[in-house]
């Protein structure tokens, strides 16, 4: 008869362990380069187009007009972006005149989604901080002719909401764009605006 055979000794399980232990930390680097590298998610992406003011009236010192800005946003994302608790305000002077929430939506990946917002502004008092309660009068860097009294608002667009990473994961995203508009007093055209 055979002799028995030995268990394993403490060295061999030790042994074991640390190659063990050695290929799953192997295996947890792999996974976070690969989620860095491809997955990874990204914040969204807002683009201003254009900023126009079909209406616009002026009277005892107060205006009002009609608030239209155009853009884009993408989704550089490798997942689709659910959009949610996202807004549209409007700022003057440092106070809110207009607001407006954007509707919950998703972009799938890798796509732009165009996007168009639209709404009245109630009348409110010019700033009585400037003289004649109006802005500076700005001078055409092309001709050099004078503009005329000019009023600045400013746009805030902000998106937030998620993207879905590997089908189990999500990841809170968030874009803002911040846009400065110059308007003419005189008749409301948008002269200039910068994001």
């Amino acid at each position: 008869m055979g002799k028995p055979q030995k268990p394993p000794s403490g060295r061999t399980n030790l042994a074991s362990c640390i190659v063990a232990t050695i290929f799953l930390i192997f295996v947890v680097i792999v996974i976070l380069i690969v989620y860095f590298a491809v997955f990874k998610p990204k914040n969204p992406e807002i683009t201003v187009s254009a900023i126009q003011l079909p209406t616009f009236s002026i009277a005892n010192g107060t205006v009002s007009f009609t608030f239209s800005q155009y853009g884009s946003v993408k989704n550089p994302n490798k997942a689709v972006f659910t959009h949610y608790d996202s807004s549209l305000q409007l700022l003057y002077a440092g106070n809110q005149v207009g607001f407006m929430f954007i509707p919950a939506g998703k972009i799938d990946s890798g796509r732009t989604q165009y996007m168009a917002a639209t709404f009245s502004v109630q009348s409110f008092p010019l700033s009585a901080a400037q003289p004649e309660n109006v802005g500076p009068t700005i001078t055409d860097g092309l001709s050099g002719f004078r503009v005329g009294p000019t009023m600045e608002i400013e746009s805030r667009t902000q998106m937030a909401g998620r993207v879905r990473v590997l089908h189990f994961f999500t990841h809170h995203v968030e874009a803002r764009a911040d846009c400065r508009v110059a308007i003419a007093v005189s008749d409301g055209s948008v002269l200039g605006f910068h994001c």
